[in-house]
């Protein structure tokens, strides 16, 4: 298959680019740069989108967008975190939907913040949407998505949850803390984490492209758990205590509104429409997950 994607030097694109051309596909990225090569095209989220780069991809993979916790959460950081999504999710919807010959499949990255703080209820992809910037700002950028579902083009919408590597994002930034044995919980420890190895993040994707799901599809390890839990196979992953707390006050300090948005929320999120499709995870639980991740080299 020929497959464009956005966000392709990103943590999950870069992992998708390098298992799609291991397996022999085709794939154009798209570039805000000058494209240095025939594999890479221009585009501009708040602009246009070079069109004749997509003629005759079967799929377009979008995962674009501003980090959502580089930063403390000011007033400018979550307009360009929604503008960098919604604007630059329509201004690739609109290019898609005007090709005389369009895609058949738009994979549009999206995030369980959809739910907001669920408790400690189970929630699927029917759940309501939550309260919160993020609920909110998901809401925009699932809609930003209609001009290509207008078009016939199919688009699925993965909603993301945490996903954990060594090579990136908050299991990146926890290792060395805990392999030194200072780690701990966040919080009280009792809110729930719905996370998703990357392993398990790309072949999702991959399931995601191939199959005729549309619309959101959580995807997320089928078995949530509470931080206090996570703190404790982290800690057994890597053979060193866990005893230290980060109190609330202070990330919310450190981190502003972020803190209780996707740090101290509780997000019980299950992939049902993934797991009722036949999708088989590679790391269903947690603790043989970072067994996995946090193995040596």
């Amino acid at each position: 298959m020929k497959i464009a994607i956005t966000g392709s030097t990103g943590l999950i694109g870069s992992a998708l680019v390098r298992s799609l051309r291991t397996d022999g596909h085709e794939i154009v990225r798209l570039v805000r740069r000058r494209p240095d090569g025939p594999d890479e095209a221009r585009w501009d989220p708040y602009g246009d989108v070079d069109a004749t780069a997509l003629a005759g991809t079967d799929a377009v993979v979008h995962l674009a967008g501003a980090g959502i916790g580089d930063r403390r959460w000011s007033e400018k950081h979550k307009k360009q975190v929604r503008d960098s999504r919604v604007v630059g999710t329509r201004t690739l919807a609109e290019a898609l939907a005007g090709l005389d010959d369009p895609p058949r499949t738009l994979v549009c990255g999206s995030a369980i913040g959809y739910y907001g703080d669920t408790g400690g209820r189970e929630v699927g992809e029917d759940g309501p949407q939550g309260d919160g910037f993020l609920a909110d700002l998901v809401r925009e950028w699932e809609a930003a998505t209609r001009p290509a579902t207008a078009a016939g083009i199919r688009v699925v919408l993965p909603r993301i949850g945490v996903v954990l590597t060594p090579e990136g994002g908050m299991l990146k930034r926890l290792l060395p803390i805990f392999r030194l044995g200072l780690g701990g919980r966040i919080g009280d420890g009792r809110q729930w984490m719905s996370w998703i190895s990357l392993p398990d993040q790309i072949a999702a994707l991959r399931f995601l492209i191939d199959r005729e799901l549309d619309g959101p599809v959580n995807l997320t390890a089928p078995e949530p758990v509470t931080n206090a839990e996570f703190t404790r196979a982290l800690g057994r992953a890597v053979r060193r205590p866990a005893f230290f707390a980060v109190p609330g006050f202070a990330l919310r300090t450190a981190l502003g509104d972020f803190a209780d948005e996707a740090l101290l929320i509780d997000q019980r999120v299950l992939p049902r429409r993934l797991t009722e499709a036949g999708f088989a995870f590679r790391h269903p639980r947690l603790e043989e997950a970072l067994r996995f991740l946090a193995r040596p080299g």
